[in-house]
């Protein structure tokens, strides 16, 4: 009698990958996963402890990708909205793994590439090394949160976007100007979320180098 196949660590992420990339995230599970292998749950947690163990090396893969071919080039500021884009790119590629991104922390390869590469940056802005975590800390939440954020807008739909700009037109246009009256006053001017969240990410990280800019000349 044949015995089951025994999947290998990669073969697992890549297939967790793969569920991830055409799914939903929310409805992610290791039984699901194994049953796509061919395989029960236990086989699966040979590898790992549990499902948030899983989803954490699966992001990590996408860091190390995005960090795979990397040369630094320019000077600090360059190599931090350089760092920027690579994430962007790698998780725009696989957006529903941008969600888990943002809600797990990672502690493989990947993510010590990007915070090593983040930390050589700020440690060449000028700033001293005690002001370093802080600002690591703030443009690293920016990174996950923003990422997450354009990258949840790519996962929907076209019928989903234009249902979400019909309510958005609705709630804005319909707001009554006695109980909302600002939203009344710019009520023409609003644009729903989604389009906004890529201009938004340029201004929010610029805004956060302009603040260690100042502080790392002002020393």
């Amino acid at each position: 009698m044949t015995g089951r196949r025994r999947w290998t660590t990669d073969e697992i992420l890549d297939a967790a990958a793969e569920s991830l990339r055409t799914g939903d995230a929310e409805a992610f599970s290791v039984r699901r996963l194994a049953a796509s292998l061919g395989t029960d749950s236990s086989s699966l947690y040979r590898h790992f402890r549990n499902k948030t163990d899983l989803l954490r090396a699966v992001a990590d893969r996408v860091l190390a990708s995005a960090m795979a071919d990397h040369r630094p080039e320019g000077d600090w500021r360059q190599r931090v909205v350089a760092l920027a884009a690579r994430l962007r790119e790698a998780f725009g590629e696989h957006p529903q793994l941008a969600v888990v991104w943002g809600r797990y922390a990672s502690s493989g390869d990947g993510a010590r590439l990007v915070m090593e590469e983040l930390l050589q940056a700020l440690r060449a802005s000028g700033l001293p090394d005690e002001a370093v975590p802080d600002h690591y800390h703030r443009v690293a939440v920016l990174f996950s949160a923003l990422v997450a954020a354009e990258a949840a807008a790519d996962t929907l739909t076209p019928q989903e976007r234009e249902q979400g700009g019909e309510l958005f037109r609705v709630a804005v246009l319909g707001a009554d100007p006695e109980r909302f009256p600002a939203v009344s006053r710019f009520a023409r001017e609003l644009r729903p979320l989604g389009g906004e969240r890529r201009a938004a990410f340029d201004v929010l990280l610029a805004a956060q180098l302009d603040r260690i800019e100042a502080e790392s000349t002002a020393r």
